[in-house]
């Protein structure tokens, strides 16, 4: 596959191949393999707070994995496939894997630290709001800066738009199920502190 290479502001070409996909798609397998899964495994995997709360932490990064159909599965597929074609050619297999990881746990340990009414969740939406924030702010440091506030700003109304009207219209028939618009924002601030952690430790490396 021949590399694709954008200018940045600099005058600096980033390359762009397939490797940069691998994360991505490793990602969707995954997501896929669980969605093919048994009920019962989904079940053993999925976010259900009383089953963290006894211990079985492993669902804190596990029920982004599952979904609640094949409708959901395409719609978070088709997000994934996306942040990884507008920003993976920015972002490491290591930073990507890292930013995974942080985002996954971070929303849900605030979903279990603040809506203890959430008894079991599903879904990578908000890990991709995250990568997605991520991907922007990576986009503007090196240099695309007009592109990246608009996306900004059209991440900063749709998350206002669901905490204060609700889901999209449309949204909660397609996915088949309820939304839980939180983890949209809890994973668009993680994606933000992540990215200024990253900042902050390379000021000292």
């Amino acid at each position: 596959m021949l590399p694709m290479g954008i200018q940045t502001k600099t005058g600096q070409t980033s390359q762009f191949t397939a490797q940069h996909l691998m994360p991505a798609v490793l990602l969707m397998l995954f997501c896929l393999a669980v969605s093919l899964a048994s009920n019962e495994m989904q079940s053993m995997l999925r976010y259900e707070r009383d089953a963290i709360l006894q211990g079985e932490i492993w669902r804190l990064l596990t029920g982004h994995l599952v979904h609640l159909g094949w409708g959901h599965l395409g719609l978070n597929i088709a997000g994934l496939l996306l942040v990884a074609l507008w920003g993976s050619k920015y972002l490491s297999p290591l930073y990507w894997l890292s930013a995974l990881i942080f985002s996954a746990l971070g929303i849900g340990l605030v979903l279990l630290w603040l809506r203890t009414d959430i008894f079991w969740y599903v879904g990578l939406s908000g890990v991709l709001h995250s990568l997605l924030v991520l991907v922007i702010l990576r986009w503007r440091q090196m240099g695309h800066h007009n592109l990246g506030a608009v996306i900004i700003s059209l991440i900063v109304f749709k998350i206002a738009w669901e905490q204060w009207v609700g889901p999209l219209p449309g949204s909660t028939g397609f996915v088949g199920g309820a939304i839980i618009v939180d983890a949209h924002l809890y994973g668009a601030i993680s994606g933000l502190l992540f990215f200024l952690l990253m900042n902050y430790k390379n000021r000292f490396i």
